[in-house]
């Protein structure tokens, strides 16, 4: 990159400027060096050293104690002092005031350890405190004998050093020599021995014997320690000798902290701040580390705030780790440090450094000689600003305080500009101008109590440039905002651009100690702010802007100052300190981090900034965040939709605030913000309102008005207008042109604020003229017209009449200071009946020609006085009649005299009187009034005298000095550009006494407007005598104009506190007259003048006021008059209140139409807005905003600014046939010029092999086609529409599961349509439960023919299927019959051919086998018949039939309303298709409510039954059999068998008989007989064996059955008589 051009240019400029850190870094190099080697030669220092030399020092030093320990103690003294006045701690001293304790001679070892340069950078009288490393002596540190020996020798010899007092001890030379022989052959006590004292104290010598036994047992540990070492050569973990000391110190001075750290193997030691491992080339220069002899250093140079902060030592080795800290504070004087001030001595010390002499002159004079001019440089170039100061009376040793200001600032010294004092002479000097030291300079001399100041103007032209017609360089780049993110810079815009417009600026940044400079923006930017990203956090850098235009890029701005990327919260902590003296600590805390907890959302978002480049956010942090740090994720989203994306996907957010890039100009956007830690991401914070990118900052408007007026001989004072509703206005740029050139020259190069300047350096006699523009951070504005021309020379007294310029002020002077500190003019000021052609009282003004092509600028004690002139009407006159710019123009007329004089307050000495403005303002603006007033006594009027010799502004003026009692009349002039008009007519007789009334006067100054047929309104200003108490309202009365005064009828009941009313009820035709009445506590006070006679009538060509929306969706009110005169003007309001200083209103007039537009309309705009037409009859019109109006307003502004091309479908995706994906979307209306934009991923995609697109204008229907969706075509898609200046747009985002599930359908879809290709299946497999309880799986198939095969399978084998299929009906079915658990599986069904195949599963287990069950099981229980009763021979039986029965159906049986709970007596079963609950032998109880319940697994189905009414045919008449069967007969073969029973039933009951439950055929063997319905009979004749068996009655009727059985055993004697002979034998036997 190549050098600025003013490096090129000044070599010498370039050396000091670049090359001053490389000379720091090497001076702190060698100074480090030196000091090391005196600290590395320190023990053998010690240890060489022999005792004779230490005598001598001593001896030498006490024949020069007497004369200088006095003078020692009071600098030790004086040094305390200082230290604790700037707050150092006592333990800073300490060791100062240890040494200087035991000896006269420790400062002077003390400084033996500071090089040249050190000393010279110490403070004068401040003692820092040194570390030496032989100090604190601990032995162990070496590992032979002979060097502890030596070291013990050491410490002997520096103790005897410092023990040595004045006159106490001596030593003997002998013993000193023996002592310095044996130093290397004997032991520590053998020393010890040989030292004799002949003079000691007793203090001493305790203290000595101390000491030995002290050093005796340190001695013995350490050798303790090294024996133990050196024998077993043990490991052992690092441990800290020597740890590092906590330093408080001041700003720009160094820091070294030290440490000594033991352990085996050697330790590695590394530092840290904030926990952070310094990197000594990070910072170069920055960060010293070294590590001699076990002792380990850390040097801070030039340390500042940011070196606050807490250090740790840490030392590590195989055994463990071990850390010590340490803190260092970084201070600051109160107000900036001046170094040079503060090493000058007393003697220079300003005025608030030392004490006021007592006995010397009270007052002093200052005065100034050789004094600076106005100067003029160039950017690149050295000046030097100078004056002598002479002040008497001289005082020796007391000297001034010299101050330099620009600008009304102070200047500190830096880099560019340099302070010096030499005694009698002040310089300010440049070393390299840049356009920001241009400006008002100021020198201020202060002296005790008097102070004398003197300025002049220096002006800073741009450096020539390097490529021709290429803009000037920007100026003032500062840092608005910085955090770790980002950095906002901002910069002023140059005020020569080239020749052609500033196309835009580059900003361009270095890291701070590197000569990169790296360009942070690819396309220039206009707006003078961007925010630089990309930044390492913690890093500082340094910025400059370039601007460019079509020829070129210019030259670079001054470097900013450093900015660091930090949070402004982090830089607030280490900046922050406490003012001196010092008391406060550094508390390291650590706590345990608290896990898993994920952060809230963020709070309070907002947009803080917002312009076309960039949006720029801020939040807080969350309240719920756990002890660990955060990240930031940013998301936007269209307005109106809920599409979030997330913006910053690969760089997280560190900071609270954060600048978003690439958004679309003019498109609406909403924010949110998520938080994130280890443990998650948190919930979104509550989105922003709708932002509409685009600079919300407007270029200024151009000023208005250039007047200039003559000053010097070479210069020109310029005043203007300032820039109506300009925002964030930088200042204003002035450029001069001799008439007739062409050519324009910027008379400054820095933006100066205010609405006048002085032009210095232009042409002695040359006529120029100016111009002026506004700039702001949005840019410059357009050029404000041509003032009129003037020529060069030096002002005489003549000038413009402020009455005709009210806008000029008082003084023309241009920079002013408040305090009357700095002026810029070099002429006094004027008051303004002096500029009207009054004398000027002497002294008069210098002669310009003493001052010729100079100005100068001091302090003005010469006033002048104004002299009363007789009329200022005739001066107003006289003022006409000169020849000065401001002629009588052909279409301009003075005004009509005003009318209505009334006398509004009467006090006792004064009165106040009230007008109305004239009808005809002559077509300019009434500039003021003149009031006249004469005395009336006994009816005979007096001479006029002028009221007033300033003009009144208002239409009512306060006249003072008159008599009380006196009558009065009154005339009033009005005067306007063109100049004085014709007094009105005298008024009545008014007497001045005072009003003693209570009540308010009348209200003033009525007037009607906006007249229409049957409205008008009504306006009038507050009475000026208020009463007693305040007005609280008004009253407004109104009669018809010929009508009697007792007529008069009020509009209003209750009082109204406005000023204004819209009189309703007129009646078309008829005249008016209104008045106005006040009102307070005391009551109603008199009426106003009238107002009227006015006709209520709409007059022809009257028009209203008409909102307006233009393209650009500005809202304006827009009204127009037919009727206007060519003195007519528009005066718009607002509720009747003047808007001409409005900043959110902008009025422009043109012929007979004025427009008032609407800046940015909002809640503060609602109101009544009104235009009227002066010089007309109350020709008006207003226009009401109200909330429902603002909102259609601003709806229609938004439609008409952003226009949009009407979209009747949004964007939408679908799956076609094949399995493509079709994107579209309907817009209402296309015409043949709409271009449509396909956005993927805000990347621009066009029609090739992945794209088709396609547009029907027609239908208004945009499509775009993809044949199949991959991985990569995950994201948001967008259509949009560019319709001239209508644009629409419609997104779709397709990410996460959403495209997923897309793309799984769209293959889906593909794999369909070659499925389809071949025989298929239109519909897939699936079942039903027919009504005969059966299964049916059934599927329906397509494009099929005769060879297609249809197979079923179930679990993987083949089923045979009887029928053949014939695909007539395309439906496939297998029934199931009497589906039950065993059928469960899965069934698959093939359907193949020549063209392929396809198949079709159904799974039939668990939940979907359930399912099944469950649907049959319900088609059962709805096919089981209604509940039958039937009588058996045991009970009851009732009883169901079902299709057919399965396990999965649950039967339940209850009893009015009970579970039955079955018993023996009790059954429930199920037989086939049957389900039965059987009661035996039932009885009463058993009577009741009977419910069958079939329970399918979801619900249940029920069948009941009554059997109350069945109880007696079924318990009494039932049949059975009542008694007379024996259960068991035995019976002797060849007998007969006679049996007899009787039955009961009704109806009688039939009666069979069974055998071995086979029914018995009666014959003559067996014969059985039933009589009367109730005998049965039964007979065997001739019982034989074979007759033996069971046998039961058989007996039934309609209401039941019963079985009587019985058992008949038939026996032969023979057989018995035997068995009984055979059981006797074998009894016999056993007893045996």
């Amino acid at each position: 990159m190549s050098l600025p051009f003013y490096q090129k240019l000044h070599q010498h400029y370039d050396s000091s400027y670049r090359n001053r850190d490389l000379r720091t870094t090497m001076s702190q190099y060698q100074q480090e060096k030196k000091s090391s080697a005196i600290y590395t030669h320190g023990s053998t220092a010690y240890s060489s050293r022999s005792s004779a030399a230490h005598r001598q020092e001593s001896e030498a030093f006490s024949l020069a104690s007497a004369a200088s320990y006095q003078q020692q103690a009071s600098r030790t003294a004086s040094a305390y002092d200082y230290g604790y006045s700037h707050g150092l701690t006592d333990s800073s001293l300490m060791l100062e005031d240890y040494s200087s304790k035991l000896s006269p001679q420790a400062k002077r070892a003390k400084k033996s350890l500071l090089s040249g340069e050190e000393k010279e950078n110490l403070p004068s009288d401040y003692m820092v405190p040194i570390f030496s490393g032989r100090q604190v002596h601990v032995s162990g540190l070496t590992d032979t004998e002979e060097e502890r020996i030596k070291e013990a020798a050491a410490y002997i010899a520096q103790r005897n050093l410092l023990a040595s007092e004045e006159g106490i001890m001596a030593s003997k030379q002998s013993a000193v020599s023996k002592q310095s022989s044996a130093v290397s052959k004997q032991s520590a006590s053998t020393l010890h021995q040989e030292e004799a004292f002949e003079k000691k104290s007793r203090k001493v010598a305790i203290r000595e014997k101390a000491e030995h036994l002290s050093l005796t047992k340190t001695l013995e540990e350490t050798e303790a320690f090294h024996r133990k070492l050196n024998e077993d050569h043990l490991l052992h973990a690092p441990e800290f000798v020597i740890k590092p000391r906590s330093h408080t110190v001041w700003e720009k001075e160094n820091v070294k902290l030290h440490c000594s750290v033991s352990g085996w193997p050697e330790p590695r030691l590394t530092w840290y701040k904030n926990q952070v491992p310094i990197n000594v080339h990070a910072n170069p220069g920055k960060y010293i580390i070294e590590s001699r002899y076990g002792m380990h250093t850390l040097e801070i140079n030039a340390c500042d705030f940011e070196d606050t902060a807490q250090y740790r030592a840490s030392a590590m080795n195989v055994k463990g780790e071990l850390s010590a800290y340490a803190s260092v504070v970084v201070k600051r004087y109160k107000g900036e440090f001046d170094e040079t001030r503060f090493h000058a001595g007393v003697s220079t010390l300003p005025l608030s450094f030392a004490v006021t002499p007592y006995g010397y002159a009270s007052k002093f004079e200052i005065h100034f000689d050789d004094k600076f001019d106005v100067s003029f440089g160039r950017e690149g170039e050295t000046m030097s600003l100078g004056c002598r100061v002479v002040i008497t009376p001289e005082i020796k040793h007391f000297q001034p305080e010299i101050q330099w200001y620009r600008n009304g600032a102070p200047v500190s010294p830096s880099k560019w500009v340099q302070t010096h004092w030499s005694g009698d002479r002040a310089t300010l000097t440049f070393s390299h101008l840049n356009k920001e030291d241009e400006g008002l300079y100021t020198i201020r001399v202060r002296m005790g109590d008097y102070y004398e100041q003197y300025s002049a103007y220096v002006f800073v032209r741009d450096a020539d440039a390097e490529i021709e017609g290429a803009p000037a360089s920007p100026l003032d780049v500062v840092s608005l905002d910085a955090n770790k993110d980002y950095i906002i810079i901002s910069w002023k815009q140059p005020a020569v651009d080239g020749g052609s417009p500033i196309l835009g600026y580059f900003i361009d940044k270095c890291e701070v100690g590197t000569d990169s400079w790296s360009q942070c923006n690819d396309t220039p930017v206009k707006f003078a702010r961007f925010p630089v990203t990309g930044l390492i956090e913690g890093r500082s850098y340094i910025f400059r802007v370039r601007a460019v235009n079509k020829n070129g890029i210019g030259l670079p701005s001054r470097v900013s100052e450093p900015v660091a990327a930090l949070d402004p919260a982090e830089k607030a902590r280490l900046k922050s300190r406490p003012s001196a003296p010092w008391t406060g600590q550094i508390i390291v805390t650590e706590e345990e981090p608290t896990e898993g907890i994920v952060p809230g959302p963020p709070t309070d978002l907002s947009v803080t900034e917002a312009t076309r480049s960039y949006v720029v956010l801020s939040w807080k942090p969350p309240r719920q965040r756990g002890h660990e740090g955060i990240l930031y994720f940013v998301e936007k989203c269209d307005a109106g939709t809920e599409n979030w994306q997330r913006v910053n996907t690969e760089l997280p957010v560190k900071s609270p605030r954060f600048a978003l890039f690439d958004l679309a100009e003019g498109k609406s956007y909403r924010f949110r913000v998520r938080c994130s830690n280890s443990a998650g991401v948190g919930e979104p914070s509550e989105a922003t309102e709708v932002t509409v990118v685009g600079d919300k900052l407007d270029i200024p408007k151009p000023p208005g008005k250039i007047i200039p007026s003559r000053n010097t001989d070479t210069s020109v004072i310029v005043s203007w207008e300032e820039s109506k509703d300009a925002k964030e206005l930088v200042g204003y740029y002035i450029e001069s042109s001799v008439v007739g050139s062409g050519k324009w020259e910027p008379c400054n190069n820095n933006p100066v604020k205010g609405s006048r300047f002085t032009c210095h350096g232009l042409a002695t006699g040359q006529s120029y003229i100016f111009r002026v523009r506004a700039v702001n951070a949005a840019g410059l504005s357009e050029y404000s017209q041509d003032s009129e021309a003037i020529e060069v020379k030096a002002a005489i007294g003549g000038g413009v009449s402020p009455d005709v310029w009210p806008e000029l002020n008082d003084t023309p002077g241009g920079l002013t200071d408040s305090r009357g500190g700095m002026h810029e003019a070099s002429q006094p000021a004027f008051k303004k009946n002096a500029l009207l052609g009054s004398k000027l009282n002497k002294p008069s003004l210098p002669s310009s020609a003493h001052n010729l092509g100079q100005t100068e600028v001091s302090k003005v004690s010469e006033t002048v006085q104004e002299e009363l002139t007789p009329s200022p009407q005739k001066a107003a006159l006289k003022g006409k009649s000169k020849s000065d710019p401001l002629k009588k123009k052909k279409d301009l007329a003075a005004p009509s005299p005003p009318c209505d004089i009334t006398c509004l307050e009467s006090f006792r000495d004064s009165m106040v009187l009230g007008w109305k403005q004239p009808d005809k303002t002559g077509g300019a603006e009434i500039t003021g009034y003149y009031v006249n007033y004469r005395e009336v006594i006994d009816g005979v009027p007096g001479r006029w005298r002028e009221a007033n010799i300033k003009a009144v502004s208002d239409e009512a003026y306060k006249i003072s000095n008159l008599k009380e009692n006196m009558v009065y009349q009154f005339q009033v002039a009005a005067m306007n550009i063109a100049g004085l008009g014709v007094p009105s007519a005298v008024s009545e007789c008014f007497k001045c006494e005072e009003w003693t009334i209570a009540v308010p006067g009348p209200p003033h100054n009525v007037k009607y407007s906006e007249v229409r047929k049957t409205s008008l309104v009504l306006q009038w200003k507050p009475p000026v005598h208020s009463g007693r108490t305040p007005v609280t309202g008004y009253f407004v009365d109104l009669k018809e104009a010929n009508a009697k005064d007792d007529q008069w009828r009020g509009l209003n009941k209750a009082a109204i506190k406005n000023t204004y009313l819209r009189v309703q009820g007129l009646q078309e035709g008829v005249s008016y007259v209104l008045r106005v009445r006040a009102i307070n506590q005391a009551g109603v006070g008199k009426p106003s003048d009238l107002a009227g006679p006015v006709v209520a009538e709409t007059r022809p060509g009257t028009k209203e006021v008409v909102v307006n929306v233009d393209d650009d969706g500005v809202i304006s009110l827009n009204f127009e008059c037919d009727q206007m005169t060519p003195n007519s003007q528009f005066n718009w309001s607002k509720d009747y209140i003047p808007t001409e200083d409005s900043p959110r209103l902008d009025i422009e007039s043109k012929g007979n139409k004025t427009k008032m537009t609407f800046k940015d309309l909002g809640m503060e705009d609602l109101g009544i807005y009104s235009c009227d037409v002066t010089d007309t009859d109350g020709i008006g019109s207003s226009y009401l905003i109200d909330e429902e109006e603002l909102k259609r307003l601003l709806a229609l502004s938004q439609e008409h600014k952003f226009p949009t091309v009407p979209v009747k479908s949004e964007l939408a995706v679908e799956i076609l046939e094949k399995g493509q994906v079709r994107f579209w979307m309907q817009a209402e209306k296309l015409s043949a010029n709409t271009k449509v934009t396909y956005i993927f991923n805000d990347k621009e995609i066009f029609e090739g092999p992945k794209y088709k697109m396609h547009i029907d204008r027609n239908t208004g229907i945009i499509e775009m086609f993809m044949e199949k969706l991959q991985d990569e075509d995950e994201g948001t898609y967008t259509f949009q529409l560019q319709d001239g200046k209508a644009t629409g747009h419609s997104t779709l985002v397709l990410i996460g599961d959403v495209y997923k599930k897309l793309q799984k359908e769209a293959e889906f879809q593909r794999q369909e349509w070659i499925r389809k290709q071949g025989p298929h299946f239109a519909e897939y497999l699936s079942w039903e439960v027919t009504g005969e309880c059966n299964v049916l799986l059934k599927c329906k198939v397509a494009n099929i023919k005769k060879e297609t095969h249809i197979v079923w399978y179930k679990d993987e084998r083949e089923i045979s299927v009887d029928e053949k299929h014939d695909f007539k009906d395309g439906i496939c079915t297998l029934l199931i019959t009497e589906f039950s658990k065993k059928d469960a599986g899965i069934y698959e069904v093939i359907l193949k051919d020549d063209r392929g195949k396809d198949k079709s599963r159904l799974k039939l287990v668990d939940e979907a086998f359930k399912e099944l069950m469950t649907e049959v099981c319900k088609t059962i229980a709805l096919s089981a018949t209604d509940l039958k009763i039937q009588s058996t021979a045991e009970g009851i039986r009732l009883y169901s039939f079902v299709t057919y029965y399965v396990d999965d159906l649950k039967v339940n049986w209850s009893h009015n309303g009970t579970p039955i709970k079955y018993t023996d007596r009790v059954k429930s079963g199920v037989t086939g298709e049957q389900i039965w609950l059987q009661i035996n032998e039932p009885t009463p109880n058993d009577k009741g409510k009977y419910i069958m319940e079939l329970f399918d697994g979801k619900t249940g189905h029920q069948k009941m039954v009554d059997l109350s009414g069945q109880e007696t045919p079924i318990l009494a008449d039932r049949a059975r059999v009542v008694g007379g069967l024996p259960d068991v007969v035995t019976i002797q073969e060849g007998k007969a068998l006679n049996l007899t029973c009787i039955v009961w039933g009704d109806p009688t009951p039939e009666v069979s008989w069974l055998k071995n439950e086979k029914p018995l055929v009666p014959d003559d063997h067996c014969s059985v007989k039933f009589e009367a319905g109730k005998t049965a009979y039964f007979t065997i004749n001739g019982v034989s064996t074979a007759d033996s068996g069971k046998y039961g009655l058989v007996v039934k009727n309609k209401y039941g059955s019963e079985i009587s059985d019985f058992t008949i055993s038939v026996f032969i004697p023979e057989e018995e008589a035997r068995k009984a002979t055979e059981q006797s034998q074998k009894g016999n036997k056993k007893s045996k």
